[in-house]
């Protein structure tokens, strides 16, 4: 038997006695372990099998990869996955459409604004209500969601630093993050797991000072983030191990349904803020950040730029919040609109006295749809909504389904880590050991939003 073959004689060296498949199907719990070391010893092949993770930095979360090495150089991957699976999706089919919010926040816990994002406005698509948004909600929300795609890109190019021993860059993203964390636990009471973003709008608006803390966040990023550049771009050290690696093309990022840095790295300039709009996108302007080295770096490079992006955003956003002043940031409609006026505390809880006083102490009525609203929630009509955002990876879109009732049928959610995983074994087989770990830094997958 050739070393080529496995004990089939299929070409496929995992593959089981007995197994007619043309195509490779293996275990993703593990369990096939001993199999594949054994299968190895049997091909008399000078190569060795290494389990990488899935308790190792270099993942980036709770992954394994099967590696077949030669020497330094990867003959084979196969990325395991299914760690981290905790049942979200399942789990809001036994809540409310508004408390599905807060599930939705934790399957990329470091992009949580875009889960809350896609699924508010998929269960308003299904409302049909997605016209009938306040300004000042979609501003908003564009206002988190760019201050956590900066917060966001900060986590991967610190972590894809620290991969190359770069802990300098490590330290800048995480300080420059801390800022941006800082503005969001101010407007929403919690650095991460908001729930900020609900169908209808937004649990509520800035505090008195919440100009005044952008202000000083856009004044420090501007001040801060060329900082990050000059660590990485410049450096000829780290140019070189990020150029030429974890090469992928246009067609194997179609094949593949990639999207977001990767997919822009190929020279494609698909973002869906310019393609698809929402939450008036279409309203601020911004340039579609692409590159043609089809590379890591590529990759790299494009997250920097994005960043400066943001902040031109914010900027924008920051001028129509002081124009948008006092309006209402959710909708009108009160069987639908969460009762949200909450005084926020540092573990984003507490309610005022007012409050407490307005729902339980002036009319029965008003005590009776609060008791409904929040323990029973709102019908959703019967049908079938798919919305998707741009996250800071790429596309991530949720796919909802009703049946009529107070809560989904079915929930889906589209996380665009989960196809970048599966282009592992393209980006790494061929290449070194080495580079393969900054091809997975250059994908910045976040195992929560992959296995959810």
């Amino acid at each position: 038997m050739s070393q080529t073959e496995n004990r089939n004689g299929s070409g496929d060296l995992f593959a089981e006695p007995g197994d007619e498949r043309v195509d490779a199907a293996y275990l993703s719990n593990g369990a096939d372990w001993d199999q594949i070391v054994q299968a190895q010893r049997e091909s008399n092949d000078e190569t060795i099998v290494v389990n990488v993770g899935p308790q190792h930095p270099s993942t980036h979360g709770v992954m394994r990869l099967v590696m077949e090495l030669d020497g330094e150089t990867v003959l084979s991957v196969r990325p395991s996955i299914g760690f981290l699976h905790t049942g979200i999706e399942k789990n809001m089919e036994y809540r409310s459409w508004t408390q599905g919010s807060a599930f939705a926040t934790r399957c990329n816990y470091v992009a949580g604004i875009f889960n809350e994002g896609a699924y508010s406005l998929a269960v308003e698509r299904l409302l049909g209500i997605t016209d009938d948004m306040p300004r000042r909600a979609s501003q908003l929300r564009v206002l988190m969601m760019e201050a956590n795609r900066i917060a966001s890109h900060l986590t991967g190019v610190g972590a894809g630093g620290l991969e190359l021993g770069a802990t300098s860059v490590q330290e800048v993203c995480l300080r420059e993050r801390e800022r941006v964390l800082d503005f969001t636990e101010a407007v929403t009471g919690l650095r991460m797991n908001n729930a900020y973003i609900r169908p209808g709008g937004v649990q509520n608006d800035l505090p008195d000072d919440g100009l005044d803390l952008l202000d000083e966040l856009l004044r420090q990023l501007k001040k801060n983030l060329p900082e990050i550049g000059q660590f990485t771009l410049q450096n000829p050290i780290f140019k070189n191990r990020m150029q030429n690696v974890a090469h992928m093309d246009l067609s194997q990022c179609m094949m593949l349904n990639a999207s977001g840095p990767v997919l822009r790295a190929t020279g494609y300039p698909w973002d869906l803020r310019k393609t698809q709009p929402y939450c008036g996108y279409e309203n601020y302007e911004f340039e579609v950040c692409t590159a043609t080295s089809m590379d890591a770096y590529g990759r790299w490079v494009i997250r920097l730029n994005e960043m400066d992006q943001s902040v031109r955003i914010l900027e924008q956003v920051r001028d129509e919040l002081a124009a948008s002043k006092g309006e209402p940031y959710r909708i009108e409609d009160a069987e639908l609109r969460w009762p949200s006026e909450l005084t926020v505390a540092s573990d984003g809880q507490g309610n005022s006295n007012e409050h407490v006083k307005h729902i339980m102490g002036e009319s029965m009525e008003g005590l009776i749809h609060h008791f409904k609203i929040v323990s029973q929630g709102f019908h959703v009509p019967a049908g079938q909504a798919y919305v998707p955002v741009e996250a800071p990876a790429g596309e991530l879109g949720f796919h909802l389904v009703s049946d009529g009732g107070t809560r989904p049928y079915r929930a889906h959610l589209r996380d665009p880590g989960f196809n970048h995983v599966q282009s592992v074994p393209i980006m790494s087989e061929g290449g070194m050991l080495s580079d393969a770990i900054m091809g997975i830094a250059s994908l910045d997958p976040v195992m929560g939003g992959v296995d959810r």
